[in-house]
């Protein structure tokens, strides 16, 4: 017997990166399925303004997923606000792009810092009072770059896979508790982190717009799955190329122009996100252009 959705009017979701793109795009569509929305982001004016677009329900709060207080500090506000929070939305990250080698330390932590501890972070801030209470759901924002790892963006890939797994393994520790984790990984998206990007040469690897993304999401909340793909054919891609040697899954990657995803990339679409990306940390600069990498090996 099949399970029933769950019905996910008027309870309370925490979105992070709610700003812009999927984050925003997930809190309209939470907004429509009668939900309470809060929405956190490290630009508190852009939040401010996306809260009231989306209606005069949705709380906007300042949030730096990168400080554990400040996170603390935010889930304590939506529960005074709105109520006890019943799912987090773990969306926030940035994506710098260029050469490994040229890419600074200042910039890879960052990278780090937002994209993997800022989930850490949440997890461990809400996590506590889902298990107490024997319900919620955590729905953390992956990539299909961290399942296979792209040239362009090392770091990028490197810490989606950390999400990936982080979700896995803590989704085993709380087995049986009543708490669903879920991880969502998309191809490339249509928003501002994803201006400038390679095109794949294979259609099904297209870009996504992110209300494909957000309504992924919200179809995991009603019907919660672990691991979440978009589009849904990645997950028989993957499947197939799990069986292949690498040699001959770098050889499709490049066939289908995988490789060129995050590496051939036009730095002048990029250079406001990548300004912005850099100055989400007072003192960290941004390349004005990052160098392509060429194809070394046939």
């Amino acid at each position: 017997m099949a399970k029933q959705p769950r019905i996910i009017a008027g309870q309370v979701v925490a979105i992070t990166g709610g700003a812009r793109g999927i984050g925003r795009e997930t809190a309209r569509l939470c907004v429509d399925a009668g939900m309470k929305v809060a929405i956190g982001d490290v630009d508190p004016h852009a939040a401010e303004q996306a809260a009231t677009e989306l209606g005069p329900d949705v709380l906007a709060l300042p949030l730096d997923v990168t400080e554990p207080e400040s996170f603390r500090a935010f889930l304590a506000a939506v529960d005074e606000r709105l109520g006890v929070v019943e799912i987090l939305i773990n969306n926030a990250g940035i994506m710098p792009l260029g050469p490994f080698i040229d890419e600074s330390d200042a910039t890879a932590r960052r990278i780090l810092d937002i994209n993997v501890h800022g989930v850490i972070n949440g997890m461990k801030a809400a996590l506590p009072g889902m298990l107490a209470r024997g319900r919620g759901h955590i729905v953390n924002i992956a990539s299909q770059a961290g399942k296979y790892g792209l040239p362009g963006g090392a770091t990028y890939c490197a810490s989606k896979a950390a999400v990936l797994h982080l979700s896995r393994s803590v989704r085993k520790e709380i087995r049986k508790s009543g708490v669903d984790i879920s991880v969502v990984s998309p191809v490339a998206v249509n928003t501002e982190l994803g201006l400038g990007l390679g095109e794949p040469r294979i259609p099904m690897f297209r870009k996504v717009q992110p209300n494909e993304v957000a309504e992924a999401i919200v179809d995991t909340l009603r019907e919660p799955m672990f691991d979440v793909h978009v589009p849904k054919s990645m997950k028989a891609s993957e499947r197939m190329l799990g069986f292949l040697p690498i040699d001959t899954q770098d050889a499709l990657s490049r066939l289908t122009g995988g490789d060129s995803a995050l590496s051939h990339i036009d730095a002048g679409a990029r250079a406001n996100y990548e300004l912005r990306a850099a100055r989400s940390e007072p003192g960290l600069d941004a390349a004005p252009e990052q160098p392509r990498i060429t194809d070394r090996a046939n």
